[in-house]
């Protein structure tokens, strides 16, 4: 691997905490990494400021250093990356739903609106700051409690160079009919641990608990009362194969 060694040694948490499934309320505070995961993880990723969704400054060096030298014959480059909201067995390397995974063509993250500043939307015809239209039937929350704008669903057919920012770089292939398969890696090689999405219907921002962000690295998303929610992993795209459908450069 070309990632620097903080990303190579990290030791790597047990699939089950990335559960893509609907959560009981109860259940927030369990499936937490152990402690020296965490560490690491929080000296890679915690900033005090606003950040991108999910991409620190190391990983999104790492990852295109990776591409620039390590990318498969006919693919191409992505600059700046984009990010895939996927659901299925962390441990599977194939599946048929891809039609239920989405993107984000651009980075939400900088375009999002803190939970504690949810009036904002109230005022203003539900109308971010950066253009985009809040849905209160179908809404998304980013780990740092950050309310973003939804991807595109659904996942277009094509070929995509995919990481998660660790060990693993591969391709995924998204066919037409929604079946997807990884090559040579599962679905938990390639999803980014410290970036969490959760996808809420019904419900309002106005009922989460503002102390249940940020969300640990790999731990579920909160509940959030009169909310059905639903985790996502997120998974970066670094590159394409040539004369792929699915991604624009």
């Amino acid at each position: 691997s070309f990632a620097p060694p903080i990303l190579q040694t990290h030791k790597r948490s047990s699939p089950r905490i990335l559960s893509m499934a609907p959560e009981d309320n109860n259940n927030n505070n369990n499936n937490k990494p152990d402690n020296n995961e965490n560490k690491i993880l929080k000296a890679l990723f915690s900033q005090k400021s606003r950040r991108a969704f999910v991409l620190s400054t190391t990983v999104a060096l790492a990852a295109n250093f990776v591409l620039a030298n390590a990318a498969p014959p006919g693919f191409s480059r992505i600059n700046p990356i984009q990010f895939i909201a996927a659901l299925g067995d962390p441990k599977s390397s194939e599946g048929a739903n891809a039609k239920e995974w989405g993107i984000w063509t651009v980075d939400p993250g900088p375009r999002g609106v803190f939970l504690k500043d949810f009036s904002y939307f109230q005022k203003n015809n539900n109308i971010a700051p950066a253009g985009w239209t809040f849905d209160n039937k179908d809404w998304w929350v980013e780990e740092h409690g950050l309310i973003m704008e939804k991807p595109n669903f659904p996942l277009q057919p094509g070929e995509y160079l995919v990481t998660g920012g660790r060990q693993t770089t591969t391709v995924l292939e998204v066919k037409p009919s929604g079946e997807w398969k990884l090559q040579d890696a599962k679905l938990f090689d390639v999803t980014h641990l410290p970036c969490r999405a959760a996808r809420y219907k019904g419900g309002s921002p106005k009922n989460a608990n503002l102390k249940d962000f940020p969300v640990e690295p790999g731990a579920i998303m909160p509940s959030v009362s009169g909310s059905d929610k639903q985790d996502y992993a997120v998974i970066f795209v670094i590159g394409k194969k040539d004369g792929s459908s699915g991604l624009e450069l």
